[in-house]
């Protein structure tokens, strides 16, 4: 296994998962794109690729972006659906950084003549009383 492969291969998101202090007061927007997602179909095997888009306002914390590139690339080899990878992404950066505000949008290519774009929008989720 090359080295690349093998960081991608035994990524740990509790040791892994590079979290920095927020530096500034101010409220700010990052936004990582990630245009090559990769994972497999839990029912086929077959690939399925998307681009993904990370949207948030950090609070106490950001996340190192070589940790965000070596967590997206950890998906490849893992049988999951659209919903569940777009979810665990958006709950991986909700419970890491607690960011103020947070969106997740995972825009997988077509397949089959269908096309899946998953949203998760702190911002447009109802709070529990």
């Amino acid at each position: 296994m090359k080295y690349g492969e093998q960081i991608v291969e035994n990524f740990d998101i509790e040791k892994d998962f590079e979290i920095w202090p927020n530096q500034h007061e101010r409220d700010y927007v990052i936004k990582v794109t990630l245009p090559e997602f990769t994972c497999l179909c839990p029912r086929s095997g077959y690939p399925d690729f998307a681009t993904i888009y990370v949207e948030y306002t950090p609070d106490k914390w950001v996340a190192e972006l070589k940790a965000i590139k070596l967590y997206i690339n950890s998906f490849r080899n893992r049988h999951i659906s659209h919903e569940n990878s777009a979810n665990e992404i958006y709950s991986t950066f909700e419970t890491k950084i607690a960011p103020k505000r947070l969106k997740v949008i995972a825009d997988y290519y077509p397949r089959g003549n269908v096309h899946t774009v998953v949203e998760i929008d702190s911002e447009k989720m109802v709070k529990e009383k």
